[in-house]
């Protein structure tokens, strides 16, 4: 009787061991509250140039200092018909592009943004001076980072006013991509921020666009458009960041003293391009 027990145990025992164990149900994710604190995870392009020449810049963006995701050569090669576009970075990973920045309340801009960096050697500012000298921007260069950056801001609904330069994002550090780039020619297309001519004239009414405006009154609003800087600022600070502002919207005045221009295409700006903060 115990022998035949025994059997019995271990027949069972084994009918154990070969019953497939039960599939694992995955926990429903529940989605129906969204938070409001949030935003994309790219939503900024930062214009850049190299200073060196293709070569220099691509040992240097694939080094271990600095990289971008997007290089444009500055003319064609004897093969090709248009500028060569080398990727560095995947646009789902970080590059070292933006270094201390802050746009539009979202800071170190290299976690957030697409940085694409031009051959040109860029735009030298003597000490001492307001005005300095820089290199143009072939049309070449330009159309292959118009269809860029438009394709980007595409895939990610990017906003105009988020397509900025690297002066933009650190106005006391740098001054790439400089006066000389098209930021107007660009928007013209359809690619990035420009104040309307006519808003312009209107919030001019009549005033001379060269009569100086006080700093006081220009420095609450480039807050108010994105500009990030210390309410402690000093006086040669202060210029830095309105020298920023007009490379971009102003290139023909870039000597960080606004005018009447100035302070017409900033309100142009605030209307046109809002920043809900």
């Amino acid at each position: 009787m115990k022998k035949g027990f025994l059997i019995i145990l271990a027949l069972l025992s084994g009918c154990q061991a070969t019953t497939p164990s039960s599939p694992t149900v995955p926990q429903a994710i529940n989605t129906t509250y969204v938070a409001r604190s949030h935003q994309p995870r790219i939503n900024a392009i930062v214009i850049h140039y190299t200073v060196a020449d293709e070569q220099r810049a691509i040992t240097l963006l694939t080094g271990k200092q600095v990289s971008s995701h997007y290089l444009i050569a500055q003319y064609p090669k004897d093969h090709q018909t248009s500028p060569e576009i080398y990727q560095l970075v995947p646009e789902e990973q970080a590059a070292w592009h933006a270094g201390l920045s802050a746009w539009r309340g979202t800071y170190n801009l290299n976690k957030t943004s697409i940085g694409i960096e031009l051959v040109n050697r860029g735009y030298s500012l003597p000490s001492g001076q307001h005005h300095g000298h820089c290199e143009s921007y072939p049309p070449q260069q330009i159309a292959v980072l118009d269809k860029l950056v438009r394709e980007i801001a595409e895939r990610y609904k990017i906003e105009p006013a988020n397509i900025i330069g690297h002066s933009d994002i650190a106005p006391l550090r740098k001054v790439d991509p400089g006066p000389c780039f098209p930021w107007q020619q660009l928007a013209q297309q359809g690619v990035g921020a420009w104040p309307d001519q006519k808003r312009v004239n209107k919030l001019l009414a009549g005033r001379a666009p060269d009569t100086p405006v006080d700093n006081a009154l220009l420095l609450p609003l480039l807050k108010q458009y994105g500009y990030v800087f210390s309410a402690h600022a000093t006086p040669q600070e202060q210029r830095q960041v309105i020298r920023a502002f007009q490379m971009h919207f102003q290139p023909e005045n870039s000597s960080g003293q606004g005018d009447q221009l100035t302070l017409a295409r900033l309100q142009a700006l605030l209307l046109q391009y809002p920043w809900h903060h």
